[in-house]
Formats: C-alpha cells, sequence, structure tokens
C-alpha cells in the first residue's frame, strides 16, 4: 500500500472527512484491521483564507508548495490537496516535487465521463466558480461544460462557505437556499451539480435536490484509495 500525502487544513473540517473517507474505503476493500497509510501536513486556515482574500496567490503557491515538498520529504508516494478551492495553486505543487499529484477534477472528471455528464453546475467558493481553473479542466480533458449561479448567488454560496460550514455551522435555512440556487442551475441545463467545495457536502448532499451530486470530497477520496492500493 502506497503512503498519501495529504495537505489538509482548509478547514480541518473537511480534512477530517478526508480522513474518514480513505479510512473507512480502505477497510471496506481489504477487510480486517486494516487501514490507509497517510501523512498529514495541516495548515493553518487563517492565514490561507487572509491571503485568499488579499489576493496573494504567489504566497499561497509557495505555501501549498512548501508542504508538498515536506510530505514527499516525509515518505509520501502521492500528494493529495483536501480542498478544491487551492487546487488554484496545483501547477506551482506539481512543478516543486516529484511524486504524482493527485488533481480533483481529474478523479471528478473520470466519474461524471463515465455517467454520460456533459453539461453540470458548479458550487464551491467565488474563487472556484469565478476562475477558470475547474472549467477548463474539464472542458478540456472530459468535454464536459460547467454553468455557475448568478452574481448574487455565488455572494450567497461564498458567504454560507466561510461564513458557516468552515466553522461548523450547518443552518436549516442556508440548505434551503443551496437548493433554491440548485434548482436554477437545473432550469438552466445542469444535468448535475458539482459540490466545489469540500465543506459544502457537510450540509447538501443527493437526498436534498433532483439531479445528480457529486461530492468532490467524496470522489477525491475514493481515488487516492483507488491509487495507494494500485501496483
Amino acid at each position: 500500500m502506497k503512503n498519501i500525502g495529504l495537505i489538509g487544513g482548509m478547514s480541518w473540517e473537511s480534512s477530517a472527512v478526508y480522513y474518514d473517507y480513505i479510512n473507512k474505503k480502505v477497510n471496506e476493500l481489504l477487510g480486517g484491521f486494516h487501514s490507509a497509510k497517510t501523512i498529514m501536513l495541516s495548515v493553518d486556515f487563517a492565514e490561507v483564507e487572509d491571503l485568499q482574500h488579499r489576493g496573494e496567490w504567489d504566497e499561497l503557491d509557495k505555501m501549498m508548495s512548501d508542504a508538498a515538498i515536506r510530505l514527499e520529504r516525509a515518505g509520501a508516494d502521492f500528494i493529495v490537496l483536501c480542498t478544491n478551492t487551492m487546487h488554484l495553486c496545483s501547477k506551482a505543487i506539481v512543478d516543486s516535487i516529484k511524486i504524482p499529484f493527485l488533481h480533483i477534477a481529474e478523479a471528478l472528471g473520470q466519474e461524471m465521463k463515465e455517467l454520460g455528464i456533459e453539461k453540470a453546475g458548479l458550487l464551491g467558493t467565488k474563487f472556484t466558480m469565478e476562475k477558470d481553473f475547474y472549467k477548463s479542466y474539464l472542458l478540456e480533458h472530459f468535454g464536459i461544460e460547467l454553468i455557475t449561479p448568478c452574481e448574487e448567488d455565488r455572494d450567497i454560496v461564498h458567504r454560507i462557505i466561510y461564513g458557516e460550514l468552515v466553522h461548523g455551522k450547518i443552518i436549516d435555512e442556508s440548505r434551503d437556499l443551496y437548493r433554491g440556487i440548485i434548482a436554477r442551475m437545473d432550469d438552466e441545463g445542469a444535468r448535475g451539480v458539482i459540490l466545489g467545495c469540500t465543506e459544502i457536502p457537510l450540509l447538501i448532499s443527493g437526498k436534498d435536490v433532483n439531479i445528480p451530486v457529486f461530492d468532490t470530497t467524496c470522489i477525491h477520496a475514493n481515488k487516492a484509495v483507488e491509487w495507494a492500493l494500485s501496483v
């Protein structure tokens, strides 16, 4: 079994979900007392959030690259970045290490392609919804078109993530707001919705909406286990 290097802390609540998913999946597949071989480096999310909102992406590139380098030195066989938004730093990470990097959009695209999804809605932080890293990756590699909510709805999604979910606050009224936003993307032709922030699955699941839900945290974690158990 390979050692999974996890860059966590963005936020720690969602990193805990990654750890839970990965270990449960390994035990499901191998049985007995088996668990995953992991090394986690967890950053201080306060520092990350401040740099994000000040637009200091060069500094964030350095922070994520440093985390990946330290995991490689600690014996990780590949790197998993336990967050969606910070995949904006994926090129800097890949350029800084010699071991493989499991991109979250690669894991997601493979699953969506298998289900025949050609157009989907994307929810996430404003950085994820408004920057191009998800849209361009899925379109270029898998031919999948993404749509995002209107500006007012993007503001709502972002506010709930940073004001509630990263603090572990789960509020029914916020769930209803998300359901309404997803319904509007459904009306625009989305045939599925990507929960493109690792905290959103804490609030929304498939039972809450009428179109397929793609939980990027679960999908990414399962693909990490697949890599870890591959020969």
